[in-house]
């Protein structure tokens, strides 16, 4: 049996599992990368825990909740356990590495286990993952994909992926698409913090000796905040814009956005958001469009009357190496026009 000290993040790699032994709300919220949830108290208990604790007296809650996590651990034992072999080596973590992951630690080395538990809990994994992100982010040597909307930046940067650049993909770690109606249908936002533990993720993977291509973001993505330092030092790098043609543009957005007609009730109540900048009347006539299913009207119009002027304002604002930008012509946006255009920015 070992008999270490409670170890570090750094050492997370040498273990056979990650128990998480939080609630799965907790777990839900944020994890280590590649924990599986082995929960002491359940979501109900933990609160029943906490009233106790706060309503009876301390002595009351640690006496009801040793019976609680004695029955989850036996359950544990039985089900996800019960197939490992003598020498498995797991690591388990609470919130602060306090009593939920010590109880579990100490349950699996009476087994035989060699269980550790993870210094300071998920608190120390969640100020790792801020530490990465501050310390990666200025070393990366990023180029901006710039572009208006439609202009297909997202499907370029996946493109540019699949021949062998480095990519980060933001919209993708954060599950929209930027915009006012970039919400995926069906899929839901990360949390903010399972979010920070994606990038954090993506960017311990990449070669900060090579280009990073990142598509130029607002502060926000929906409703996950980037880190400012990247938002910085994306700002200050070079620039690639992809000159599309609006024709382009306009086909681009009614395949890439084409699942917005299946519910209009919810598009045209996103559209509603833009009555003060748009007035009643454009408004009226978009979410008329909208119940129409006439799309290539409303999306010409969107592009024209509200992305195109609030792209046109931002970039020479925003980015600093905005006048010596690249630019890429493109009047096609079709699978294979990407594929090229990919292929050009590379040689």
């Amino acid at each position: 049996m070992s008999h270490r000290q409670p170890v570090r993040v750094t050492d997370i790699a040498q273990y056979d599992c990650i128990i998480d032994a939080r609630t799965p709300a907790e777990f839900e919220l944020d994890r280590i990368p590649g924990a599986i949830n082995c929960p002491v108290l359940s979501n109900e208990e933990r609160v029943t825990i906490g009233t106790i604790y706060k309503q009876v007296s301390p002595f009351e809650a640690k006496r009801l909740g040793a019976a609680m996590v004695a029955a989850n651990l036996a359950r544990h034992l039985h089900t996800t356990f019960a197939d490992k072999p003598a020498n498995w080596k797991p690591l388990v973590y609470c919130w602060r590495g306090g009593l939920r992951s010590g109880s579990m630690v100490t349950w699996l080395r009476l087994v035989g286990w060699d269980a550790q538990q993870l210094a300071g809990g998920y608190k120390a994994f969640r100020h790792h993952v801020l530490e990465v992100t501050e310390a990666i982010v200025p070393q990366l040597q990023l180029r901006v994909l710039c572009g208006a909307t439609g202009s297909a930046k997202t499907r370029l940067l996946h493109a540019l992926k699949e021949q062998g650049a480095q990519v980060l993909d933001l919209e993708g770690l954060a599950r929209h698409k930027g915009s006012l109606l970039g919400g995926l249908p069906g899929i839901a936002q990360p949390s903010q913090k399972h979010f920070d533990t994606l990038l954090a993720q993506e960017l311990k993977a990449l070669d900060v000796s090579q280009p990073v291509f990142i598509e130029g973001e607002s502060p926000k993505i929906g409703r996950i905040a980037l880190p400012l330092q990247l938002v910085q030092h994306m700002r200050k790098s070079a620039v690639v814009e992809i000159d599309a043609t609006p024709q382009a543009r306009l086909e681009y957005l009614l395949r890439d956005y084409a699942y917005l007609g299946d519910d209009v009730e919810s598009l045209c109540e996103r559209l509603g958001f833009l009555k003060e900048i748009q007035g009643n009347e454009t408004i009226a006539r978009w979410q008329a469009w909208a119940r129409e299913g006439d799309l290539p009207a409303l999306f010409e119009e969107l592009m024209r009357l509200h992305y195109d002027p609030q792209y046109e304002r931002s970039q020479s604002k925003h980015f600093t190496q905005w006048p010596q930008r690249q630019s890429l012509p493109a009047n096609d946006l079709s699978a294979a026009a990407v594929q090229a255009l990919a292929c050009q920015m590379l040689r």
